[in-house]
């Protein structure tokens, strides 16, 4: 996977002129599963697509922002990928693409675009989102990560290494622990089975799960701003645009951190919601 990432970032950053470009884009909110997802389809893309097309996975946010995603930042870490190589949301110019009719976009994790990249519908070609396979019932929602799986495993199973399972299994298993009730749905377990069937020597899943859980206990260690911005979820309406963000801990510390904090408020609400426990 690092192989192809850095071969990818180097042809965008040597090509003055890019003739046919897929890109690979994730959700805003840079979770884990939708990065993978994001990694591991354009590395699909990039073995089966037609010799001249260019297929880069994009991290929908700011390179700034990516430090604020401990989670997302420690599988690929342990897995030595490294952050030089990825391509975010600021480095390429999806706009003057889409105008030059040389843009295809993948939508993962979400089937619409963001308010600013409205112009950029007509190069969509193809979406994956659990909510577009039909999944009856939020809490067992296929992840995405399963999604690419099952799709590489129909039309090329022989792309997926040890370690690209290792990737797209510690996504699963992240996605299940995030999900409420932890129960793991018969689709996501046969993925998983086939995964640890091919490459018996990936760690047990309680390795995989402990270390993860620790690292989620890490994301303590982030400012109240820095934790705001990473969970920051956006909506709109036409001009109208709403930013809604969750904090994990008591509105007295809370307000303490607010009021040590001086950014530019211009334009931004902040809606609390107070949960008090016996």
């Amino acid at each position: 996977m690092e192989e192809f990432l850095q071969r990818a970032k180097s042809k965008l950053n040597r090509s003055k002129r890019l003739e046919k470009v897929h890109v690979v884009i994730g959700h805003k909110s840079c979770d884990l599963d939708s990065l993978i997802s994001a990694f591991t389809y354009a590395y699909f893309l990039d073995k089966v697509s037609p010799p001249g097309v260019l297929c880069l996975p994009v991290l929908n946010i700011p390179r700034t922002e990516f430090n604020y995603f401990t989670e997302t930042r420690f599988i690929l870490e342990e897995l030595n990928i490294s952050e030089s190589f990825h391509i975010f949301r600021d480095e390429i110019n999806l706009h003057q693409l889409n105008n030059e009719g040389k843009l295809s976009l993948t939508l993962v994790g979400s089937n619409v675009l963001a308010s600013e990249d409205k112009t950029l519908e007509s190069a969509v070609v193809k979406v994956i989102n659990p909510v577009e396979q039909g999944d009856a019932g939020f809490e067992f929602r296929e992840s995405l990560s399963s999604l690419v799986v099952k799709e590489i495993l129909q039309e090329a199973p022989e792309l997926i290494t040890e370690q690209l399972a290792h990737l797209l299994r510690g996504s699963i298993l992240f996605k299940w622990m995030t999900m409420e009730p932890k129960k793991i749905s018969e689709k996501q377990e046969e993925i998983l089975s086939i995964l640890e069937e091919k490459f018996p020597s990936l760690p047990p899943r309680e390795d995989i799960i402990n270390i993860l859980q620790e690292t989620q206990s890490s994301a303590q260690g982030l400012g109240i701003e820095q934790t705001m911005l990473k969970n920051l979820k956006e909506l709109s309406d036409g001009e109208i645009k709403v930013a809604i963000s969750t904090v994990n801990m008591t509105l007295e510390l809370y307000l303490r951190e607010l009021l040590s904090c001086t950014p530019n408020t211009s334009g931004l609400f902040l809606a609390l919601k107070c949960e008090t426990s016996s």
